[in-house]
């Protein structure tokens, strides 16, 4: 399992614009056959702050969510020109 931690920081104002594009995302994410969780956050205090946290089930899955088609023209195309700032992890889940 392969966790993905993505954060968000939008130009000023475009937070609503953003959230409309990630609405667009989340069912189309969800529907992947290797994504086990795709979450979206908004910032309670600061509209154009969002947090990602998705769970693919391996290295494979995560490379194909890159290369579909509504991450390439949603995020790629939509939600990047729109943002100051991005951060992303991979992590690992630690296990008992």
């Amino acid at each position: 399992m392969l966790v993905v931690l993505a954060r968000y920081q939008c130009r000023p104002g475009e937070g609503d614009a953003v959230a409309d594009a990630l609405r667009e995302v989340i069912p189309l994410a969800r529907g992947e056959e290797g994504c086990a969780l795709f979450l979206v956050s908004r910032g309670q205090t600061d509209p154009d702050e969002f947090v990602l946290v998705e769970h693919f089930v391996d290295e494979a899955a995560l490379q194909a969510h890159r290369e579909t088609p509504h991450f390439r023209q949603i995020i790629e195309g939509r939600v990047l020109p729109l943002l100051e700032k991005r951060e992303r992890s991979v992590l690992h889940p630690v296990e008992p």
